[in-house]
């Protein structure tokens, strides 16, 4: 029987250079992504951290992305360094630019939602964003040119600008039975055992 992809290869795929898996080209320590998790970008696959926006060192959120997820060319994830004060008289970041100014913020933190995790089996289309503290649970998809802007359930599909629930994959019943048993946590000589399962119709 062949053996299934290596994931700690950067190039899965035979001479093609615009598909990676992603945990082996990230460098920023802020980033986790687990295995089998792909990035697919039309110019150069390292454009993914500059995608991540706003991921300061100062920051304490971090990106946490899970197993077998898709993330398509453009995707950009908004964290929490581009937050200001939305509750003061103005949100002019003052501080930053020291001198008389230095000291706007004592007593002062910036907003934050904490961090930004993407489960498992997710898929993400063309160019969607993804705003600071959002979870986007297992086996999701997120439609082309969304905005996400609150957490996603499993098994959801959404969309639009901000996303909205479009429709489940599947029954409430099916999703909690597929939660359960998380595939993307088997040995992976299980998960190529099932591969025509794992790609099948549910109820077949």
């Amino acid at each position: 029987m062949p053996e299934a992809p290596d994931p700690n290869t950067l190039y899965p795929l035979p001479n093609i250079e615009r598909l990676c898996f992603l945990k082996n080209l990230v460098q920023n320590p802020k980033i986790i992504v687990g295995d089998y998790t792909y990035y697919d970008d039309f110019e150069d696959v390292r454009n993914f951290e500059q995608n991540v926006r706003y991921l300061f060192d100062f920051s304490t959120d971090k990106l946490i992305i899970g197993k077998f997820c898709m993330i398509a060319s453009g995707v950009e994830f908004i964290m929490n360094g581009a937050n200001h004060l939305s509750d003061a008289v103005s949100t002019y970041p003052f501080a930053i630019f020291g001198g008389a100014w230095a000291h706007a913020m004592d007593g002062r933190l910036y907003p934050t939602k904490g961090d930004t995790v993407v489960g498992n089996d997710i898929w993400i289309g063309y160019k969607a964003a993804i705003m600071p503290g959002v979870h986007i649970g297992d086996g999701a998809i997120i439609g082309s040119y969304s905005v996400v802007t609150k957490d996603v359930e499993p098994y959801s599909v959404v969309g639009g600008n901000p996303a909205r629930l479009i429709r489940k994959r599947f029954s409430e019943e099916q999703i909690q039975h597929l939660l359960e048993l998380k595939w993307w946590d088997w040995p992976v000589e299980e998960i190529s055992r099932k591969v025509h399962w794992l790609t099948g119709n549910l109820d077949g």
